[in-house]
Formats: C-alpha cells, structure tokens, sequence
C-alpha cells in the first residue's frame, strides 16, 4: 500500500512495519479482555461501555499513526472515509427505530401481536418464532429490519403467553439469519459475493450446503423445546392472555388496511428498491394509518417518529396495566441510538487500520502456513470470524478476507465460492453471539431479551459452527472437482502468500 500512495500521490509516506499494524490490534483485544471479561467477571464491577472501548482504540490508533508521520488530513480522510461507505447502514438504524414507531401507533403491530395470541399455540411458539422470521427475511434481506419487525411481534406474543423470551428471541435471530443468509436481497450476502468475485447465486448455492442442515438441527431443536420447556399454559396464563388482548383493543383499532406498512417493506424487498426509502415510504404510510384508524393527537403521532410510541398518549391508558407500556413503548429516531454510536466509533477504528492496510496484512501473516484444502478453508472460517469480531463489520470482513485469501484459494483449487460461504459462516452466522458486535447490541435493544439470555439458544449460529468445519474436513460439498480457472482475477502473484 505504501508504494501504491506514493506513486498516487507523489509523496513519500511512513514506513510501515507488520508490528505497526499488529498494536492496536493488541491493544483492542486488551481493553476488550479488561471491559468485557475481567471487570464485570472477576471484578464484580460494570463492564466498560463498547463505545469507550473503541473509542480509546481508536484514539490509540490514531496517535500511533501521527507518531509515524501521517499527517492529520491522511487521517481524517481515511476515518471519513469509512464512515462515509457505511453511512448508508447507519440510516437503516435511524429508520428502523421510526418504523417501529409508526408500527406501533398505527396499530399494525399491536394488531399483529393480538391476533398472534389469539391464533399461535403457545406450544409451537418457539419453532413459529424461527420460521416466520425466515420467510420474511427470505423476503426482505434483512436480518436486522425481520428482528426489528416481525421479531418484536413475536417477542411480543411469547410475553404474553409467558414463553422462555430467552429461546423465543434466539429463535427469532436465528430465522432472521437464516433468511438473511439465503436472500439474494440481501446486502451481505451481495458483498460477500462482490468481494470474492463469484456470482451471487452460486454463492447462495454454496452456503445452503452448511446451512440447510444447520436449520434443520435448529428446528427439531425449538420444536423439541415447545414441550421440554413448554410456556405455562394454565388458567393464570390464560387469563392473563385474554386480558393482554382486551388491553389491547382498548388501546387501539384494528382493521385491514393496518396490513399495509409490512406488505410495502415486502413488495419494495421483492422488487429490489433501495431499503431506506422503501422503509421510510412504509412509516409514511403507518403515519397516516394511525391519523385515519386511531384516536391518538396528531402532534403525538409525528412526536413518535422522534422518541416512540407511548401508552400515555392514548385517552385509555388509565385502564390498562403497566405490562402494555413494556410491550409498546418504543420506536423513535433515538430507538438505536447506543448501536449508531457504537457503529460510529468501529468505523473510526477500523478506519485508521486502513490507513496501514492492517487487517489484510495481519491475515496474510498469520494463516500463509496453510497448504492443505481442508486447512485452507478452516482457515477462511477462523480468519472470519477473528476479523469481524474485530472489527464488528461484517462487510469489512468479506473484503478484508476476501481479498486475503481469493488467490490463496484459486491456488489450492478450492472454488471461491466456498470461500464466500465460509466468509459467512463465520461472519454473518456469527456475529449476533458475540457481545461487543454491533449486531448483538442491535437484536438485545430491539427484542429487548439481553444477550445472556438469547446466545445460547441461537441453535442455527451454534449449529453452524459444527457443520460449517465438518464438512471442510470431510470434503462434503466444497466442490473441488469444479475447476476454478474462471473464478481467478489475476491474483496468482500472490498465490504463493
């Protein structure tokens, strides 16, 4: 990179060395080990915030790269230009907490969960909470809008019939996922395909081989837990069930047309229109449901764009329990105001890192031992999910390890496609149970189920795990009698790296 900037720029930049671009990755890893595990484990105190930890790793960063020599304007251009690229993503968590509003006031998802008490036998609650998340993520491409929507009717639903939210909220992740994975829609299923330079079905094509059987142990797995650990269906349960509902019809009104909100995310999904004005259109449109079809004040509908939904802004309130607040007082633009501020702060990071080519470097040197198809692939997966926890960015980590092993795969004669897949099984697949991502942060704040409660019944990531390194050693379909002469780039130089 260094020689590319000159012959760019003209100008002579900082030498780096691999132990420039290793620090902060050291340095990272241990406020992580000192915030996260020793504080609130061996300390008995709170742990540190995640937006502090990256924030001091990228205040680290930043004053290692001026103590070489890069000036400030370098910098600032290579963290703007992070945040810039990801700023899209960053309006997709301002829009999912004012389409969680509007939901709400709208009566759409009240509406939802009602009928979802009415109708979902509280004995299949926990596989209906994995498979409605799929077919909507299959039909959207978005894991986080499937849990930020229908996962928190969902949520919603076991509430009331007092399911396990724990196996209830790991369920909802897991089908979001799935969908999300297997979705031509969606977006990181889209990199991960750019990024390794296949083409995006054979992607897809590819990673049904690890996660199809994944989801089948997921299922049998919730549909087993529907009667081991069953909701408590008894009369207290029923009766608080029924009074849940009439609460809710207190509250709001329901009619056909509250449909429309969700079927405009789907139809605007299917047809490939950009996600945040298709998301906006549908609070719109819920906007001007709730004015037509609730009894709320107007200036209470648009303030719950800004700062959510709450009970007290219905006349009826005074006649409802508190546990309605619980369920529906959320949404707003604020709604994800700790994941956007995270998310700011991991751009910062690894922003800086670019400016060294760090994370390409450090996976190069430590997996370029690999000489075997099976290592080589296992090696991808524990390159993935390494890069993503470190940088919470799953869209970095297909090109970061993408670009890293693409040559090294097109040299062994493993296809690429493998290559995509296992950058996602271990990325996407992963991320949402590891606590200082900000997908784990996202899916906790929108279901309102904390993450030690939900990991580890987030049976599809935790299956997947096992399936995805099984079947690289085995050789189950990782394809190699497929030749991989068309999937090559022009990268053999480094084949040997």
């Amino acid at each position: 990179m260094q020689k590319m900037n000159e012959e760019n720029t003209g100008l002579v930049m900082p030498e780096v060395r691999f132990f420039h671009q290793l620090l902060p990755m050291i340095f990272l890893f241990m406020l992580i080990g000192y915030g996260l595990i020793l504080r609130p484990n061996f300390l008995q105190v709170d742990p540190l915030p995640l937006e502090l930890v990256f924030l001091l790793a990228s205040c680290f960063s930043i004053a290692q790269l001026m103590m070489m020599g890069f000036n400030w304007e370098d910098i600032q251009t290579a963290v703007l230009g992070k945040i810039t690229r990801g700023f899209p993503a960053i309006m997709i968590l301002f829009a999912i907490g004012v389409i969680i509003g509007s939901w709400i006031i709208s009566g759409t998802m009240p509406m939802l969960v009602y009928w979802g008490v009415k109708i979902i036998d509280p004995s299949y609650i926990y596989i209906i909470a994995f498979i409605v998340p799929i077919v909507f993520s299959l039909m959207t491409g978005t894991s986080w809008g499937s849990v930020g929507t229908v996962g928190v009717v969902i949520i919603g639903v076991a509430t009331t019939v007092q399911a396990d939210l724990g196996i209830t909220a790991g369920a909802v992740i897991g089908g979001a996922y799935f969908g999300d994975k297997m979705s031509p829609l969606s977006d990181t299923t889209n990199i991960a395909a750019i990024a390794t330079e296949v083409d995006l079905y054979d992607h897809i094509r590819s990673m049904a081989n690890t996660t199809l059987p994944s989801a089948l142990v997921a299922g049998i797995g919730f549909t087993l837990m529907g009667f081991v650990s069953p909701p408590e269906i008894n009369a207290e349960a029923t009766e608080s069930a029924s009074q849940v509902t009439a609460q809710i019809s207190q509250l709001f009104n329901f009619h056909i047309l509250l449909l429309l909100p969700p079927l405009i995310v789907l139809f605007g999904s299917l047809t490939r229109k950009p996600p945040l004005p298709v998301l906006m259109f549908s609070s719109l449109s819920a906007i001007l449901l709730a004015l037509v079809f609730q009894d709320f004040r107007f200036g209470d509908v648009l303030m719950c764009l800004i700062s959510g939904f709450d009970v007290n802004m219905s006349v009826n309130a005074g006649d409802v329990a508190p546990s309605m607040g619980t369920l529906f007082n959320r949404g707003g633009l604020y709604e994800l105001n700790g994941p956007i501020i995270f998310t700011i702060m991991v751009f910062i990071f690894i922003g800086s890192l670019d400016l060294m080519n760090a994370m390409p470097s450090i996976v190069r040197k430590v997996f370029g031992f690999v000489t075997t198809k099976a290592g080589l692939i296992l090696a991808s997966l524990a390159a993935s999910v390494f890069t993503n926890a470190s940088t919470s960015n799953q869209s970095a980590t297909s090109f970061i390890v993408g670009d890293a092993f693409k040559s090294k795969f097109d040299s062994l004669g493993v296809p690429r496609k493998v290559l995509s897949r296992s950058i996602e099984d271990y990325g996407t697949m992963v991320e949402n149970i590891i606590p200082w991502t900000s997908t784990a942060i996202f899916v906790s704040a929108a279901t309102g189920v904390a993450y030690a409660d939900y990991w580890h019944w987030q049976l599809l990531a935790l299956a997947n795990i096992v399936v995805a390194p099984m079947l690289a050693i085995l050789g189950i379909g990782c394809f190699y009698d497929e030749s991989t002469g068309d999937e090559s780039t022009g990268d053999a130089e480094e084949a040997g790296n």
